[in-house]
């Protein structure tokens, strides 16, 4: 799986649960809320006031590392 800022959190989670500690590791505790699941990582990032490139970095080294 390839992430970008566009991708649906709950796609991401869904392809590998090992990537909700990222997540976590932003604030963002609410992982199982549906309006969380929908939001895009962009979205998200801007909420929790995050840099999305750097959390779309970060799952991407985790995905090629799979």
């Amino acid at each position: 799986m390839t992430v970008t800022k566009d991708s649906i959190i709950g796609d991401v989670l869904d392809f590998d649960r090992e990537t909700a500690p990222f997540f976590f590791e932003m604030g963002m505790h609410c992982l199982g809320c549906p309006s969380a699941r929908g939001e895009t990582i962009e979205q998200a990032c801007m909420v929790h006031g995050v840099d999305p490139d750097e959390l779309v970095a970060k799952l991407n080294a985790h995905f090629e590392g799979k």
